[in-house]
């Protein structure tokens, strides 16, 4: 008998750490698009639009992963 027993699924855990590669990702991009913007304000538009493809394609890592999560358990 164990003082401490830890039970659910190990694969929630998972997807917690497989969060923070996406969360770090978002965050670089739109670091970038804020710093190209402060050094070229007039190309804001084009930034702002490659920014948001950037961040669907990271998100959809994030998605992938809670996807996973939930088919593997």
């Amino acid at each position: 008998m164990t003082l401490l027993e830890i039970t659910g699924s190990l694969n929630v855990i998972g997807y917690g750490l497989a969060a923070i590669g996406p969360g770090i990702g978002v965050a670089l991009v739109f670091a970038s698009v804020i710093q190209g913007t402060a050094r070229q304000p007039e190309a804001k538009g084009s930034m702002m639009s490659t920014a948001w493809i950037g961040f669907a394609v990271v998100e959809a890592l994030a998605i992938f992963g809670l996807a996973l999560a939930f088919a593997i358990s």
